[in-house]
């Protein structure tokens, strides 16, 4: 059987621990086989970027702007605890959020349904995408302990910066006592929420399904209520009547509020929230409709860039159980999707119909699998299968390595 030939390449982003693993496995099982991959490799594992002090996340996220495509392997974001296990030379930053900066864009993160993997939340028919704004907030704010219990921001040069002393009454922030606490500034653009709320309407039209947007700007009136604006103007001016006519509507709503009408709701629509908001609503629908690992996720660029990633950590539990030589059932799915999502793109843009066939059969032998019974631990006392067979992983990626065989 002739491999099918990739025209251009995308960036391969690799990342660490039994996420690496899978990595590796996904590749030699199920696409060396069929596809001569055409990639340029960046090795995102912690190690290496304290090696490279940082500079190789920067070299992959210029590698996405040049190619147009990139496929990310989950990765460590370092704090305390692992700074001491991999003595690392520094507390880097969250690749996620270097690339994401570096990107500009909307993170659309979407459930993977399969039958008979039933919602714990008894009244969802139908799957929620989240869109979730990846530029900005709390992943680019900057925080400070203030000793004296007064602090002051200065903003210049595109930067900000906090004091821990008071330079003029008009620029101080001060709580209600003396003491010491902390304190963080975060900020946002105009530009990048505009590509956000436009994205947010552009994929809702595509999929025919209303757009929820979420704020608190009843506490937040200025930084909250800024995304409340731009999105209301740019849908008053640009998408009312394309929504109109598509038949679905926008609507925004407080984020509390949304949260207690999507646990009520029978789910079928797109819900845009801001950057930190969105990390933690794609966990909890993820979870929600079976596993973390059961969910797509892509940036998608305003200037046309594409960046698949798992949308889950790097299964560090199963990773030492792994080099103790004990055996895993770690669940592949969003990683063979965020590689299939990847080959698809890049065959659509290439108008390669082998590749873009690949990825599709590929996702979809991958749910019958799981349909048949077939599954990993994660998945097993979800499924409403009368007959299940608990695969380790690798024994996973066997059967359907089998079944795209056959």
């Amino acid at each position: 059987m002739s491999k099918i030939k990739m025209v251009n390449p995308i960036a391969e982003l690799d990342g660490d621990e039994m996420t690496r693993i899978l990595w590796r496995l996904i590749k030699d099982k199920l696409l060396l086989p069929f596809v001569t991959l055409n990639t340029e490799y960046y090795d995102l594992g912690l190690m290496h970027r304290d090696e490279t002090g940082d500079q190789v996340t920067i070299e992959a996220a210029n590698a996405i702007k040049r190619l147009g495509i990139g496929v990310k392997c989950a990765t460590i974001t370092p704090n305390k605890q692992r700074m001491e296990e991999y003595r690392l030379r520094e507390m880097w930053s969250s690749p996620n959020a270097t690339l994401r900066a570096m990107l500009d864009g909307t993170v659309f993160r979407a459930p993977v349904v399969v039958p008979n993997i039933q919602p714990s939340v008894r009244t969802w028919k139908k799957p929620i995408t989240i869109a979730r704004h990846a530029y900005g907030d709390v992943y680019k704010g900057v925080e400070a302990r203030v000793d004296c219990g007064e602090a002051f921001l200065s903003i210049g040069d595109s930067k900000i910066k906090i004091h821990d002393f008071i330079p003029s009454p008009q620029s101080t922030l001060q709580g209600e006592n003396s003491g010491a606490g902390i304190v963080q500034a975060v900020h946002n653009t105009d530009a990048s929420i505009m590509s956000f709320a436009r994205a947010s309407f552009e994929y809702a039209l595509s999929v025919k399904q209303d757009l929820w947007f979420a704020t608190k700007d009843t506490i937040s009136k200025i930084y909250d209520h800024r995304f409340k604006d731009i999105f209301q103007e740019i849908y008053d001016a640009e998408y009312k009547e394309r929504f109109a006519k598509a038949g679905i509507n926008y609507w925004y709503m407080l984020i509390d509020d949304a949260v207690a009408r999507v646990i009520r709701s029978e789910g079928g629509f797109v819900w845009a929230l801001k950057n930190y908001d969105g990390d933690v609503m794609s966990d909890m629908i993820s979870a929600a409709f079976g596993s973390l690992a059961m969910m797509t996720s892509v940036l998608v660029s305003p200037f046309g860039q594409f960046e698949y990633e798992a949308a889950h950590g790097t299964v560090t539990r199963h990773y030492y159980k792994y080099l103790n030589g004990e055996t895993t059932s770690t669940n592949p799915i969003a990683t063979i999707f965020a590689w299939t999502g990847a080959l698809r793109k890049r065959g659509e843009l290439d108008g390669s119909s082998e590749l873009v066939a690949f990825a599709c059969k590929l996702e979809a032998v991958c749910l019958k699998t799981i349909e048949d019974g077939y599954m990993t631990g994660d998945l097993a006392g979800l499924a409403v299968n009368d007959v299940k067979r608990v695969l380790s992983t690798e024994g996973f990626l066997d059967e359907v390595a089998g079944r795209m065989q056959g």
